[in-house]
């Protein structure tokens, strides 16, 4: 029975330093994935080598790296943004809730921002929309009536993401989760004072968004219910999201909920205004950004 024993406290060891050495070895594996990924990232140089078959915990270690990383350059926290927030597109990812990825200061551009076209390896733009965080009563939030209590704006915002792999990468939820959910830049417009309303609310849900080249033409548009059926509902999963990592969003913290419009390339000599109409109380508003 003693030898018995023994042998069972062997085995059970030697699982658990198994275990042990799989977790050192995924984190290292991690981070040379990340370092490798951070440099082709400030270099632009198209990511075509790529693990499709990682994990979400495997993808979410790497973003963490990669963002300490390119934070040389790009500075502090800002925020966070929800990816694939429509359920259909999700399908497309093969997962069945959103993504999430990380917001730098440096990433924050002001409206009317003339950036130059190849910003990004796989430079592009998209309708989209910020909160801002009032205070951190937000994380103890249990529905959208009671988050729109701690957010104190609503900001238009035209995303400029940067897909960063190269053709013949096949996209994935994990892939995403690696290169950051696609972060670059983004521009944004003037905060509009939030309330928490039920009138306000409503707005978030049912404002309309047109995306306008330079020559006037709508190249694309969507609604707010694009958001997960409800902008609010991106605010909870973004701060649940969060504090699964054992994190907590702060006050000023800029949420981006997801992608409202359709993905455009960038071009050289392209203006792009994002107009939301139904939002802001006052009448339309717009944000605008322009190619070089």
């Amino acid at each position: 029975m003693k030898h018995l024993t023994a042998m069972r406290s062997v085995v059970l060891a030697t699982a658990m330093l198994a275990m042990a050495l799989l977790t050192v070895f995924s984190y290292v594996q991690a981070a040379d994935f990340a370092s490798q990924l951070a440099e082709q990232y400030l270099k632009k140089t198209p990511v075509i080598e790529i693990d499709t078959n990682m994990t979400m915990e495997q993808a979410a270690k790497i973003q963490e790296r990669f963002v300490a990383l390119i934070g040389k350059e790009f500075g502090e926290l800002a925020g966070y943004k929800a990816g694939l927030t429509n359920p259909n597109v999700q399908k497309v990812f093969g997962v069945n809730q959103p993504v999430r990825g990380t917001l730098l200061a440096k990433m924050m551009l002001k409206n009317g921002a003339v950036v130059p076209a190849n910003f990004g390896t796989v430079p592009m733009t998209e309708g989209d929309l910020v909160v801002r965080v009032k205070d951190e009563g937000i994380n103890q939030a249990k529905t959208g009536a009671e988050a729109l209590k701690h957010l104190d704006a609503v900001i238009p915002f035209i995303e400029l993401p940067d897909m960063v792999c190269g053709k013949g990468v096949k996209f994935n939820g994990p892939v995403l989760v690696a290169i950051n959910v696609g972060s670059r830049y983004g521009v944004l417009g003037d905060p509009i004072p939030l309330e928490a309303t039920p009138e306000w609310a409503e707005r978030l849900k049912n404002f309309t968004l047109q995306v306008v080249d330079e020559k006037g033409t709508v190249v694309s548009e969507g609604k707010g219910t694009a958001l997960l059926g409800d902008p609010l509902a991106v605010v909870l999963w973004i701060r649940d999201s969060v504090a699964a990592e054992g994190k907590k969003l702060k006050k000023g913290d800029i949420l981006s909920l997801g992608s409202i419009t359709k993905m455009i390339p960038a071009k050289p000599g392209m203006t792009l205004k994002a107009k939301y109409t139904g939002l802001d109380p006052k009448g339309p508003v717009e944000v605008s950004v322009s190619f070089k």
